[in-house]
């Protein structure tokens, strides 16, 4: 493994995978959403944590782990999409409202992965009068919700839908600029099915100890077989944003 650094951030660190560059680290500078907005189609996940790996410690506590600029920094990721999609454990645990509120920005079209229809119905972004929320779920299942909330059926194995059939529905729907934002089960299942372009990886300068983890993958058998995104630095307040590539197109 060969790293340089210059001030300038144009060198590149590369990891060298059977004798050639395979995936890379760079300083980066300016705005690590710029390329994002000139692009018409892409699937982008964001997850914050500290640096051994956990969303929040062992009794849930997460109020908060990253810098105020990550929060900002999320709500700007929002402003750049055209849907947001999280799990639905995400909604009943955060009661989110995932709209853009802390800079300038329109909010996005709303999604719920709940194959097994267990949103809560009280949760505040059906009442805000905020985007439209759309719920993905098992075809086969009456959703409780169906009649005040738009439902989009997919066939669903083992109490779970693919990342790769959400992303078609979304893109049917007219939605191609798609942000995950969470959960962490949510998240790397997009990530295992190979459906995630980029990823925002926000870590703050904390040790928590244990607790939730942050992503959880599927294991390889060897280092060969490892992911090797090429990832972008950035300064984040506190924080280091890593900007990780896994598909370019």
């Amino acid at each position: 493994m060969e790293i340089r650094h210059k001030e300038t951030g144009s060198e590149t660190a590369r990891l060298a995978q059977n004798g050639s560059p395979a995936s890379g680290f760079r300083l980066g500078s300016g705005d690590p959403l710029a390329d994002l907005r000139s692009r018409s189609h892409f699937v982008i996940g964001q997850l914050g944590q500290s640096l051994d790996g956990h969303i929040a410690t062992r009794t849930g506590h997460s109020k908060y782990i990253n810098d105020s600029r990550g929060l900002t920094h999320l709500h700007a990721l929002r402003g750049t999409v055209d849907a947001v999609l999280v799990g639905v454990g995400t909604v009943n645990d955060d009661d989110p409202l995932l709209t853009v509120r802390l800079c300038a920005g329109k909010s996005p079209a709303r999604v719920i992965v709940d194959p097994k229809g267990r949103v809560f119905a009280d949760a505040r972004l059906f009442f805000d009068g905020g985007p439209e929320t759309f719920i993905l779920t098992d075809e086969a299942l009456s959703h409780p919700l169906s009649e005040s909330v738009r439902i989009i059926g997919l066939p669903c194995e083992n109490g779970r839908l693919d990342p790769a059939l959400m992303i078609a529905a979304l893109h049917d729907a007219g939605f191609k600029r798609i942000l995950v934002e969470g959960g962490s089960r949510t998240l790397s299942a997009f990530i295992d099915r190979g459906c995630l372009d980029r990823l925002h990886l926000i870590i703050a300068p904390m040790l928590i100890g244990g607790g939730y983890q942050g992503l959880n993958l599927s294991a390889v058998s060897t280092v060969d077989a490892a992911l090797r995104p090429a990832v972008t630095l950035y300064h984040l307040g506190h924080d280091i944003l890593c900007d990780c590539v896994f598909n370019t197109g």
